[in-house]
């Protein structure tokens, strides 16, 4: 479980893709040396085990599964990730709660400046685009954002200087695939409301 509150960006080392799965290789920075074997790790908001651990570097597996789900498929090395360690006991719920379980991929249709902020518009695929909700909470590449607008097969999110900085949307353009997970709770009343 982890908030959407980025807290370090780091950087893909290497990136080994096949049919049944690959490896995913990331400097961290000084984040690695609060990482353990076994542990779990959001990047760009898919929640990964560290498989190893080698000064300010860690690996993760990544299963096929994994690959068809996420934007990692379409990623390369030197692509810049957003990082977070999962939330602990006691530990500031500053953004919403993130599973780090990717629901599919979405695609930046626009990012402009709009005065200090910035305007971000998302293409969604028309399988999950009934999740997005005015004002409902979403992870985009695991950072936690809040609804805009909602539009057909997209929809906008604004960004403040803030998170534009600490992020790696700062280096995104239009056409590149995001990571999208949206809020348990619509995922949830909609099971049970198929049930019934």
């Amino acid at each position: 479980m982890f908030t959407g509150i980025v807290e370090r960006v780091g950087r893909i080392e290497s990136l080994e893709k096949g049919p049944e799965g690959g490896r995913l290789r990331v400097h961290a920075g000084p984040l690695a040396a609060s990482l353990a074997i076994a542990g779990s790790v959001a990047v760009n908001g898919c929640c990964l085990t560290v498989i190893e651990l080698a000064g300010e570097t860690f690996a993760a597996d990544l299963s096929s599964e994994t690959l068809k789900r996420t934007a990692f498929g379409e990623m390369k090395p030197s692509a810049r990730v957003n990082l977070e360690r999962p939330l602990t006991a006691g530990k500031e719920l500053g953004g919403h709660f993130v599973q780090g379980h990717v629901d599919g991929i979405g695609r930046i249709a626009r990012l402009t400046p709009e005065g200090p902020n910035w305007w971000l518009a998302v293409r969604v695929p028309a399988d999950i685009e009934r999740y997005v909700a005015m004002k409902g909470s979403i992870a985009i590449d695991g950072i936690s954002l809040t609804v805009a607008e909602v539009r057909e097969e997209s929809f906008v999110v604004w960004i403040i200087p803030h998170t534009l900085a600490a992020t790696n949307l700062r280096a995104r353009k239009a056409g590149e695939s995001v990571n999208l997970e949206f809020d348990l709770l619509a995922k949830y009343v909609e099971r049970i409301v198929a049930t019934h």
